[in-house]
């Protein structure tokens, strides 16, 4: 029952909105996948985050090696090993390998929290450069994430050109 509603919403919409566009309803249209790809501000969000993990990543790589490493030679060695040494080295490859698991964890929720707060940040300032565009130009009704809108109701590109500036 829900569905059936929620789509009878969205063809009434359809067929509403071109009958008030032709009474002077002006309609707008941003791709919003495109200001989070493009704009000066997601770039440099994008930098931000390449620069603050690219250290950790480093770090994470160097111990992924590390680990193939040391399974390599406990490969190669462990059958001409001693008991006690074959025992040692599985121990030392075991936790390593679980500290390798506990960092890459840590960094992905660090990685995760920090690119939500640049995202939200970069949609606060799009939006905000949207809403002054739709006032300058007296916008009725500015949509996001539409299946389709024709290239003349796209304002995109202005709000690229209104992000470029911004910090």
């Amino acid at each position: 029952m829900k569905l059936a509603s929620k789509w009878l919403g969205i063809v009434l919409v359809a067929v509403a909105l071109p009958v008030l566009a032709q009474d002077g309803l002006k309609l707008g249209y941003v791709n919003t996948e495109r200001i989070l790809r493009e704009a000066a501000p997601a770039k440099a969000s994008q930098q931000r985050l390449e620069q603050e993990f690219s250290k950790r990543d480093k770090e994470l790589q160097e111990m992924t090696a590390r680990l193939k490493t040391l399974g390599e030679k406990l490969d190669r060695e462990g059958t001409v090993l001693s008991e006690g040494d074959r025992q040692r080295r599985q121990r030392e490859f075991s936790d390593l390998e679980k500290d390798l698991q506990r960092k890459q964890r840590e960094f992905r929720e660090d990685l995760n929290q920090r690119r939500n707060e640049e995202l939200a940040s970069v949609i606060e300032k799009a939006n905000r450069a949207i809403r002054q565009i739709a006032d300058q130009e007296k916008f009725d009704f500015v949509f996001q994430d539409v299946v389709f809108a024709s290239p003349r109701v796209d304002l995109t590109d202005k709000v690229l050109k209104a992000l470029v500036n911004t910090k």
